[in-house]
């Protein structure tokens, strides 16, 4: 007979991030857009510098999802307060078809758990509208009124907001590695970006929350899944780990490289490069029937249900007939497109996966990292 501790070490664990596999949100990005002038057109092109930042520079102490820090000061300017993004928030939290039902249904499968780069305001909001418990999911903390901004620092900022606005995209070249790698116009917006967010805003007052606020995402969320292991005394390849950007990159690294399984669910191409199995669908059930295989018996059944992703396979590989009976239901001629991520199909399921999220959660969103 197993033993309790030989049991604990074997109990599953689900770790979601939340926008992308559960929400159709980019709260930061719907947030700027809400109260920043132009603040879709900003928000991009701060997100696309967060991109070179992460993954091209490596900037020491950044990592992706910082943008959720970046614009801090800019949302300041404009009028955010904790009470405003909290009811901006709550009012507009906007549910993958299946989320309400898959949170439930991992729960009673699993030890179940949220990590997001998304501020708390948010998260609460989600955990409420679903009935996920808020002591199971791990956010950016925020706090937005403890800080001071005099009208001159703010006249500025909207200065700042206003050169940003004008600014072209940037593109970053395949297989760069560093800011030389670009073209001489993108060079430029990085370095006038490197100027205003890391020499002029931290002389500001506002500029503490560049230091202060510690974004959930990249490193901060595989630490996040390292402390969750270690706080069920369990094993990291006993962890199912759902992502979808670039924020997830070291989370699926560490998951899969300790033996767990990696999920992207309607993932960019920094899902696709770190994932094993990718996920294109409308509707969150196919997380469902995954989770459902992983919680009985390990990843390699997961790998054997995605090889053969059709209605007899699910027969062989999926155990709850409720489950079969409602992606029947909802799938009665063809199954969402679901497959291993191998070095043959990676690219094509780059491309794939790019193009799907943006038909679930609209161009803007769909393209942000």
């Amino acid at each position: 007979m197993a033993t309790e501790a030989s049991q604990t070490k074997n109990q599953r664990i689900f770790v979601t991030d939340c926008e992308g596999p559960i929400s159709k949100n980019d709260n930061a990005f719907e947030l700027t857009t809400y109260f920043v002038p132009n603040g879709d057109q900003f928000f991009a092109l701060i997100s696309k510098y967060d991109d070179v930042l992460a993954d091209v520079v490596k900037k020491p102490g950044y990592k992706a999802g910082d943008t959720l820090r970046l614009i801090l000061p800019f949302l300041k300017a404009y009028g955010a307060t904790n009470e405003k993004i909290r009811e901006y928030s709550s009012k507009n939290v906007l549910l993958v078809p299946g989320a309400r039902d898959t949170l439930r249904f991992v729960r009673d499968l699993m030890r179940s758990f949220i990590v997001s780069t998304s501020y708390e305001q948010y998260i609460s909001s989600l955990c409420h509208i679903t009935g996920f418990p808020y002591d199971n999911a791990y956010c950016t903390k925020l706090n937005i009124d403890k800080y001071e901004m005099s009208e001159e620092e703010a006249k500025r900022l909207k200065e700042i907001r206003k050169e940003i606005s004008t600014m072209s995209m940037i593109e970053i070249p395949e297989k760069a590695k560093a800011v030389q790698d670009f073209s001489q116009r993108d060079q430029e917006t990085i370095q006038k970006l490197d100027e205003m967010f890391w020499e002029e805003i931290p002389k500001m007052e506002s500029g503490k929350m560049l230091e202060e606020v510690n974004p959930v995402g990249g490193y901060e969320k595989a630490k996040a899944v390292q402390n969750i292991v270690e706080k069920l005394d369990s094993r990291l390849d006993n962890v199912m780990y759902v992502g979808d950007s670039i924020t997830d990159v070291p989370p699926f690294q560490l998951v899969r490289k300790n033996g767990g399984l990696t999920v992207s669910f309607n993932g960019n191409e920094y899902a696709i490069r770190e994932a094993e199995i990718a996920v294109l669908s409308g509707n969150t059930i196919v997380t469902s029937v995954l989770a459902e295989a992983f919680s009985r018996l390990s990843k390699d059944h997961v790998i054997r249900l995605v090889g053969e992703w059709n209605p007899s396979g699910l027969k062989k590989y999926c155990a709850t007939s409720t489950l079969r009976e409602r992606m029947f239901k909802l799938y009665p001629e063809a199954f969402p497109q679901v497959e291993i991520i191998t070095a043959a199909n990676r690219e094509r399921l780059k491309k794939e996966s790019s193009a799907f999220r943006k038909t679930v959660r609209g161009e803007a969103i769909g393209k942000l990292g």
